[in-house]
């Protein structure tokens, strides 16, 4: 076992890092989010020299914990743990998806339906040891049903459609400004479109009570519902658990939808990374 861990929890957007000692206070870094879909391996490592802000020599862990969005795939893995030992030099890394960081950070060792609403979204059935079932995700184009993604786009599109009222028009204005094509250019020509759109969540966040505001999250929430959710069989079983920061924000609405459809609503965290020190504490020995 380990007597130093570096913990590192990656979405879309950001990624936190902890390094994990025994009878140490914990260190917590963050640098923007890790994708194998979007980044390749001198990119990982050229923002990791510039925005990591310690140096891994002077804190050399022994091992290193990396959950990720976009890791669930074998190919991804691979390009990661390769990145991750050639940036920090250490031999024993683990790199695993951001789906197992929910899992583990939520459910324990205890069986659960966990959904991930964040930049993207994703969801699974974790049996207490593994996730026995996932639903294909299909990343920021295809899917991404109840994530800020997807509610961004929403948002964009009542604004480009000119379907907002005066006061919402307004609003979505001050905090984005009026040019479309600059918007466009950003989604269609800039890296990382989908942190641009879940940048729109913003406006949604500063609006509740706005019957627009409020029929856009319940649509795209209920779209996960029912295109996620409720294909589980276990979802009528066991608690629902949820992470990430659409989550935390709209937590009420998920709350009403769990009530409707007779589901237990487990925890809601916005982010998994409490649960993920928790959980791999128990690794380390003094």
């Amino acid at each position: 076992m380990p007597t130093s861990l570096l913990l590192a929890e990656s979405g879309s957007t950001k990624t936190d890092w902890c390094l994990l000692r025994p009878n140490a206070r914990t260190l917590h870094f963050k640098t923007p989010g890790i994708n194998p879909y979007l980044q390749t391996p001198e990119s990982i490592n050229h923002m990791l020299q510039e925005e990591l802000g310690w140096n891994p020599k002077k804190h050399q862990p022994d091992a290193i914990s990396f959950y990720g969005a976009g890791a669930g795939s074998i190919a991804n893995q691979k390009m990661l743990h390769e990145a991750l030992q050639h940036f920090f030099g250490v031999q024993n890394v683990g790199v695993q998806s951001d789906m197992m960081a929910a899992a583990h950070a939520l459910c324990g060792n205890k069986k659960g339906v966990v959904c991930i609403l964040g930049t993207g979204s994703n969801s699974c059935f974790f049996d207490g040891r593994k996730i026995a079932r996932q639903h294909a995700s299909l990343g920021f184009i295809a899917g991404d049903e109840g994530s800020g993604n997807h509610l961004g786009k929403r948002v964009l599109q009542y604004y480009a459609y000119n379907t907002f009222d005066e006061q919402l028009r307004a609003h979505f204005e001050m905090l984005f400004g009026s040019d479309l094509q600059k918007m466009l250019n950003q989604i269609y020509r800039e890296p990382f479109p989908n942190r641009y759109l879940a940048s729109f969540v913003a406006l949604l966040s500063e609006n509740r009570g706005h019957f627009m505001v409020e029929n856009i999250v319940e649509d795209c929430l209920s779209v996960f519902f029912h295109n996620h959710i409720l294909k589980y069989r276990e979802s009528w079983k066991y608690p629902i658990h949820f992470s990430g920061s659409v989550a935390h924000i709209f937590r009420d609405v998920i709350e009403n939808l769990c009530h409707q459809y007779e589901l237990e609503l487990g925890t809601v965290a916005q982010s998994p990374l409490e649960g993920l020190i928790r959980y791999h504490k128990r690794e380390l020995v003094a």
